[in-house]
């Protein structure tokens, strides 16, 4: 069996400059156990590769997020600091995830799913009335999920551009200093503080005053848990489909043939978002350590008590032992059990959401502008936790 005397090799393998799988994840998967690689801060850890051990790290409650607050935690940056309910472990992530689920879930989704349509055809309109070529991110991919999850939570739609800039910090792998990460944070409460004032103010029928009724009418959250889970959700809600959405759509145009099945038969849009999710490895890096509360064998590796796992989202969704023909893109899968919105108990709060936003955004694209191309160089995001274009210029 395997333990944690190996070197550990330089990590993260990914290069920014793309949205490719790094070979060297490949490797991994066919070596026995898990690898042990070091981030440029933080301890050492072991990296789970394949789909089984990923899953297993992710849904065994041996395992716990929040042990990482006592620990050199292997990380990207010096300065960044985990917190929040990504960071908690049950009954504490419980009861937070648990005010805000009832917002997301399927069938209230569902219900938003016109509103969604109806916004992805107007800022495809505002795209093609720029004239080509256009930038799809700034015109298409990012305001649509930034309008959605706005008037979700109840936040001014005019003030992306500041919250846009302190979204970028949040998930910002450069050299901020410890000091930089948290004065970004800071002005990032700071302006959610203010707006939970007006809405204490002005209550109104959003997920902003619902979580405000439940601080202060049924004292079930701290005023710093209501502040951080609302910048939580307006994060999360919309940096991770405004990145997937031009993601999706350059491997579609990589893949022309796969295009032109959506074009031709619409019916596929919920199955190809599966297979995209599947196939396009979204992280810079694997992300958020599990650390063993106990002794646990993963794949053959011993974990020692208070090791940390990094869990290869991307790696474990190109697993031949659990996908046919992994590095395919195939809209035929049936039941495509991908980890893109992970597993267990952090399993992405918001996928429901996210599934009908990337559906609606596919569906208006096809439908609309089947001779979509691109229409010039790609300029990638370098220095975020995830990865995809920070501008794409598209013609029709």
């Amino acid at each position: 069996m395997t333990t944690s005397s190996a070197e550990p090799l330089a990590y993260p393998f990914n290069t920014t400059g793309g949205i490719a799988l790094d070979a060297a994840y490949a490797t991994a998967r066919e070596l026995p156990g898990m690898i042990r690689v070091q981030l440029p801060h933080g301890e050492p850890a072991w990296l789970a590769t394949r789909y089984a051990d990923a899953r297993l790290v992710l849904g065994d409650r041996r395992f716990s997020r929040a042990m990482a607050a006592d620990h050199d935690a292997p990380r990207l940056t010096a300065g960044r600091e985990e917190s929040g309910i990504l960071s908690m472990d049950p009954p504490e992530h419980t009861r937070l995830r648990t005010l805000v689920a009832q917002a997301f879930t399927v069938r209230r989704v569902e219900r938003l799913r016109p509103r969604v349509r109806e916004l992805a055809e107007e800022y495809l309109a505002g795209l093609v009335a720029q004239g080509q070529p256009a930038d799809l991110v700034e015109n298409f991919a990012l305001p649509l999920p930034v309008a959605v999850i706005c008037e979700l939570l109840g936040v001014p739609v005019s003030d992306r551009g500041r919250f846009r800039a302190w979204s970028d910090g949040v998930l910002s792998t450069s050299s901020l200093t410890r000091e930089e990460f948290a004065d970004n944070q800071e002005q990032l409460r700071a302006y959610m503080r203010d707006l939970i004032g007006q809405h204490r103010a002005r209550p109104a029928d959003d997920l902003m005053t619902a979580l405000i009724e439940a601080r202060d009418e049924r004292d079930r959250l701290t005023e710093e848990e209501l502040v951080d889970l609302c910048v939580a959700v307006l994060v999360a809600g919309h940096e991770t489909t405004a990145t997937q959405i031009p993601n999706f759509v350059h491997v579609l145009l990589e893949h022309p043939e796969r295009w032109a099945q959506l074009t031709a038969d619409p019916a596929l849009v919920p199955a190809a978002v599966e297979e995209l999710m599947r196939f396009v490895p979204l992280g810079a890096g694997a992300d958020f350590p599990r650390y063993a509360r106990e002794d646990v064998e993963v794949g053959g590796v011993l974990v020692r008590a208070g090791e940390p796992v990094l869990v290869a989202i991307g790696a474990a969704n190109r697993d031949a032992l659990r996908f046919t023909d992994p590095e395919q893109l195939r809209f035929d899968r049936g039941t495509n059990q991908h980890l893109g919105f992970g597993h267990g108990v952090h399993h992405c709060l918001g996928a429901p959401l996210a599934r009908v936003e990337l559906q609606e955004a596919l569906t208006v694209l096809t439908a609309r502008l089947p001779g979509l191309r691109l229409a010039g160089d790609i300029t990638w995001k370098t220095e975020l936790l995830v990865r995809g274009p920070r501008t794409m210029p598209v013609g029709w």
